[in-house]
């Protein structure tokens, strides 16, 4: 019965985010509204809306991502530009994943991982 599981991350500045997803994840713009924005990558989509009051510092904000070949998926990251989260470059963790992580510009944190 379930199809599909898509995250809400509060986001500031809608063309911000876009921006981010869109330019430098790679991400396609699926919908743009008045306080809501909609991506899609690889059949994975990421919804969005707008908070106002959102202090980055204090976003708990967080998706986990799995993926197939995170190897080429953090090079072309890094290639793009991409800051990788200080704490979350690429390695093997001790539960079986590889797995790297960074942080939006609303500080919602997109953590990548594939079982080794």
């Amino acid at each position: 019965m379930l199809t599909a599981l898509i995250p809400k991350l509060p986001m500031r500045d809608a063309a911000v985010t876009r921006s981010y997803y869109v330019d430098k994840l790679g991400f396609t713009l699926l919908g743009e509204y008045a306080n809501y924005l909609l991506v899609e990558r690889d059949g994975l989509e990421l919804h969005f809306f707008r908070s106002a009051e959102l202090d980055p510092l204090k976003n708990d904000g967080q998706v986990y991502i799995r993926t197939d070949n995170i190897d080429e998926l953090y090079r072309s990251l890094l290639d793009h530009g991409v800051p990788i989260h200080p704490n979350g470059p690429l390695q093997t963790k001790p539960w079986g994943q590889k797995e790297f992580a960074l942080l939006d510009p609303d500080h919602n944190l997109l953590t990548f991982g594939e079982a080794v």
